[in-house]
């Protein structure tokens, strides 16, 4: 995800997402019958079990039975591999859904962009405007 470094300060960022903030599109767009995704752990687990803000993601419950069993069986902290398991490919399942989301946003935001400009050629009279079917053969 580094590229997006080069073409947010580089080039024009008007279609690149931050990717500091929250996605502008909804999430069923373009995909009906999308759900946004949910916190399964809630802000009073996450408090009890003392978790710092990086690792209050989507993948908190996980770690949350991590931080449990590695204090339950504390010598034998091996004992927490299936818990262990379990989070790093949760992590993993979030990094790869956070960069579909990040190229969706960007996708949508160079489409969004394409467009605009394509309005405004047409009402400058630029523009190719509607072609009839059988021209455009």
């Amino acid at each position: 995800m580094g590229a997006h470094l080069a073409r947010r300060y580089v080039t024009d960022p008007s279609g690149e997402p931050d990717p500091k903030r929250m996605p502008t599109f909804p999430a069923d767009y373009g995909f009906p019958g999308r759900k946004e995704r949910e916190m399964v752990a809630t802000q009073q687990q996450m408090n009890d079990a003392q978790l710092v803000l990086q690792q209050r993601d989507y993948c908190a419950h996980y770690l949350i039975r991590l931080l449990k069993c590695k204090r339950d069986s504390f010598p034998n902290i091996l004992a927490c591999k299936h818990e262990q398991h379990d989070w790093d490919y949760c992590e993993h399942l979030d990094y790869v859904m956070r960069m579909k989301e990040f190229e969706r946003e960007r996708r949508l935001l160079q489409r969004k962009k394409r467009r605009e400009q394509r309005e405004a050629d047409v009402a400058r009279g630029q523009g190719a405007g509607e072609v009839a079917p059988e021209v455009a053969l």
